[in-house]
């Protein structure tokens, strides 16, 4: 590719570059691209931020980030635009003392100031701790604890938050102009972001180790506390060509994905692997989702790759927008599996295949369906360009049909001699107990249970702590899940094992009704009606109940809250009150056992 970055730059960028370049060439041709990628070796001192976003932004006036408001304004900032102002935060940072190894929390939505103070931090080796904006105190006095962090940047609204949060951290505002004059009294002692408009724009010299950490994240933590993933300097920055390769994102094109800041995928999509190839990030704010407006914003935006979780592609379908924004030519989903009634409705309206993506937070994305690649519906797809994913029968430690999702490790960590995975978290930060029970044996153990084909397309089947048995069957919550949501009255679902005196456990469904739907004894038996006529008896429903599903702040569903819930129920020997049971219904005895 006659690319004119690959003469900038120094030997790290070229390595960067070349590798990149070689993805791009053999887009369409996942075959290649999976045989032939290396991982590139850009030596001992590579910093993303220099040597990738730097080379790309000089003298680039084509728009790197737009951001649209709900009121119809505005915002956008061209990559040449982007790399001086970083210049100039990073500098007013060093002045006011921030060091490298800091720590700090970056508890903002979507505004230019995020972008600018994320490129900041990695130009100076302060270490990145994205936090989303709907934490409260509670929340955030664990992570400013346990994260030991230095530096707090928020917008007044949520500074606010921090009057009740301990800990030796610096307070930034960001927007404080205008605060009320209630905020702007409660926050006298923070510093004001806009001050950092006063310093030189000069370039800041590098400061990094390869090696070195560069963000921290919290972890979802739908099953226990929350653990913090540590990211090197390269682990997520370089890691995320895989990424990059997934979604199909070229030069020139226009990205958008649903993410809110604070979490792993944000970091993914709206940051690292759009602007590896120079994309411009198209994101769109809103106060209330309205289906008809987004597609119209994905149209006049000319979007052509698009990453959604599965609950907005469900909501776009239950709008029935057939009409295909007209740039769009990828389509992707992440976050959890998403079931196979969406794929297929889009692509009978837009003429294309939703392609799944799988990964964590301690990882970029590691499987996934390739562009050019045939969409095995419910599938997750295959790993993705460097990645080394095996699947482990847990008990044996031998590679399985179905078992855990592993990553090999390298020989440092007793592996089968393999370089350890580029994009792998370093560490589970100030936790070596859990670090060393998530690589034993050689292995990077996901926690996620997949079946893998024989064409080796991996299915998710679900958490290693949500799978459980009734009848000495085991049972895939997803599975279930997927063939509630067939039912027009289902908008979502969690499954979870209620514990049983005869089967160990019978399969209870927790059910989030589509609009206008009435949560009744009709609609308990019309849901038990199609569980039964659309699974097998050892998965079947057999008790449902009408509930808000609980959710981690990342928007993933806590199944172990309803375990819970179930447990406590069956240990009082009392029925819930608002559950509904397939004998309840007459009608629905004839047939299975």
């Amino acid at each position: 590719m006659d690319d004119p970055q690959m003469s900038r730059g120094n030997d790290a960028s070229r390595a960067f570059f070349e590798a990149r370049d070689q993805l791009l060439e053999l887009a369409g041709r996942p075959e290649l691209q999976r045989s032939q990628f290396r991982w590139p070796d850009v030596g001992p001192e590579f910093n993303w931020a220099h040597d990738v976003f730097d080379v790309i932004a000089e003298g680039n006036d084509r728009p790197a980030l737009v951001i649209a408001e709900a009121d119809g304004s505005e915002e956008q900032r061209t990559f040449a635009e982007l790399k001086e102002r970083s210049d100039q935060v990073a500098q007013w940072l060093l002045q006011q003392g921030a060091r490298k190894g800091d720590v700090a929390m970056l508890m903002l939505g979507n505004r230019i100031e995020l972008w600018e103070i994320m490129l900041a931090a990695l130009k100076i080796g302060v270490v990145m701790l994205p936090t989303s904006v709907v934490l409260g105190a509670q929340d955030l006095n664990d992570r400013v604890s346990r994260g030991r962090v230095r530096w707090v940047f928020a917008a007044p609204e949520d500074a606010m938050k921090f009057r009740d949060v301990p800990g030796d951290y610096h307070g930034v505002g960001v927007g404080l102009a205008k605060a009320t004059q209630d905020q702007r009294a409660a926050l006298y002692d923070w510093l004001s972001y806009d001050e950092s408009r006063s310093a030189s724009t000069a370039p800041v010299a590098r400061r990094t180790a390869s090696d070195e950490p560069a963000l921290i994240y919290f972890t979802s933590g739908t099953t226990n506390l929350p653990k913090i993933v540590e990211h090197s300097h390269t682990g997520y920055p370089l890691g995320h060509l895989s990424t990059m390769a997934w979604i199909g994102v070229r030069p020139g094109g226009v990205h958008s994905v649903v993410s809110a800041p604070g979490w792993g995928k944000h970091a993914w999509s709206s940051f690292f692997s759009p602007w590896n190839v120079g994309a411009t990030i198209f994101v769109l704010n809103y106060d209330r989702f309205d289906a008809k407006s987004f597609v119209a914003q994905l149209d006049r935006a000319g979007v052509n790759t698009f990453c959604a979780p599965p609950t907005v592609w469900r909501m776009l379908i239950q709008s029935e927008l057939s009409e295909k924004p007209r740039g769009l030519r990828e389509a992707l989903s992440a976050g959890e599996p998403l079931n196979p009634e969406v794929i297929a409705r889009i692509r009978d309206w837009w003429g294309l295949e939703i392609r799944d993506g799988y990964g964590q937070t301690e990882t970029t994305a590691l499987v996934g369906t390739l562009p050019g690649e045939p969409v095995v519906p419910g599938a997750m797809g295959r790993p993705l360009p460097g990645v080394d994913a095996v699947v482990v029968d847990p008990l044996t430690g031998a590679e399985a049909e179905e078992g855990e999702v592993c990553l090999r490790l390298g020989p440092d960590d007793g592996g089968s001699g393999a370089a350890r995975p580029v994009n792998l978290m370093t560490c589970y930060f100030g936790n070596e107990e859990a670090t060393a029970r998530a690589t034993e044996g050689g292995l990077f153990h996901t926690g996620d249970v997949a079946e893998r084909g024989e064409d080796g397309v991996l299915t998710f089947v679900g958490r290693t702590d949500d799978i459980f048995k009734s009848s000495d069957y085991k049972v895939s919550p997803f599975e279930v899940e997927s063939a509630l949501l067939e039912h027009a009255l289902v908008a979502e679902a969690a499954v979870v094992g209620a514990p049983d005196d005869t089967r160990l456990n019978v399969t209870k469904a927790y059910v989030a009704l589509a609009a206008g739907a009435e949560a009744s004894a009709e609609s308990a038996s019309a849901i038990l009606a199609h569980a039964r006529a659309s699974m097998p008896a050892y998965m079947r429903v057999r008790r449902v109940e009408f509930w808000e599903l609980p959710k981690t702040a990342s928007g993933k569903i806590r199944r172990v809250e309803l375990r819970q819930r179930e447990v406590a129920a069956f240990n009082s020997g009392e029925r819930l009150a608002g559950e509904w049971r397939d004998d309840d219904f007459p009608q629905l005895k004839d047939g299975g056992r």
